[in-house]
């Protein structure tokens, strides 16, 4: 019996010594289930934001985004001061982290075909290009009027698309002119290829369908049929051919000119 009532106590006193965790009150922010340091908070922000908008668009509300996080929206705001400035570091984050500064470089070597430049180029884009959070995050962009498109179109034609026409004019014989501004036709030209390679993107990853080959199959044959149409519009314009004035002609036409 003694040895039973000793058992009791002994049980009793464990279950005392186990807390409950209290009852969280209606409304309050989850905790953070681990304390990170400074930038090991900011960087779980930024991935979640780049996840969070690239699902909901930039409609969705930090308080959403901050109780995906498990963290309180104050915190979030202590390190992001407004959406604005977490919107911001979303566009570097996604757009120019992901900027190859070596691109324009290996497309200017002339010391290569420039199909393999092309190729070569559009193989490490799409690597960037073609991901979820890519190409949703750019297409909520331009329906959220935000701007991203905006600015990422003025650098990427600035700097890539202006270099291929440049290369274009080189390859089909019009270097005099490579310096000259690319005119309208020769810039929608150029963008023409690449808005079918982009929208081989948007088909996979917002339409959510198949495509019929792969992206190294697909590059490849637009840039073959870019190159092979795009002659007529980047060579040297034809020299106006002027008639050899010959003794007779030269007789009819003074003659016209005194009847």
């Amino acid at each position: 019996m003694a040895r039973t009532a000793n058992k009791s106590r002994e049980l009793a006193a464990q279950a005392a010594a186990v807390k409950p965790a209290p009852a969280k009150k209606p409304g309050a922010a989850p905790r953070a289930r681990t304390r990170l340091g400074p930038r090991e908070r900011e960087r779980m922000i930024v991935d979640g934001a780049v996840r969070f908008f690239s699902e909901v668009g930039f409609t969705g509300q930090t308080r959403e985004l901050s109780r995906r996080l498990e963290i309180t929206q104050p915190l979030l705001y202590r390190y992001f001061p407004s959406k604005k400035a977490l919107i911001d570091r979303v566009y570097k984050e996604v757009f120019l982290g992901n900027w190859d500064s070596g691109w324009e470089e290996r497309l200017a070597d002339r010391s290569r075909p420039l199909r393999e430049r092309m190729i070569e180029f559009y193989n490490g884009y799409v690597r960037v290009l073609f991901t979820p959070e890519w190409i949703r995050l750019y297409m909520y962009s331009g329906l959220a009027g935000i701007g991203f498109n905006r600015r990422y179109i003025a650098r990427f034609e600035r700097l890539i698309l202006k270099r291929i026409g440049i290369e274009l004019r080189h390859e089909f014989g019009a270097g005099r002119r490579a310096n000259a501004p690319l005119k309208p036709a020769e810039m929608e030209t150029i963008w023409q290829l690449h808005g079918g390679i982009f929208y081989y993107g948007v088909r996979r990853f917002i339409y959510g369908i198949g495509t019929h080959v792969d992206s190294k199959q697909m590059i490849e044959g637009a840039v073959d049929a870019f190159l092979a149409t795009g002659r007529g519009l980047f060579a040297p314009a034809a020299a106006a051919v002027v008639p050899a004035v010959t003794p007779a002609r030269k007789r009819r036409v003074s003659k016209a000119a005194h009847a």
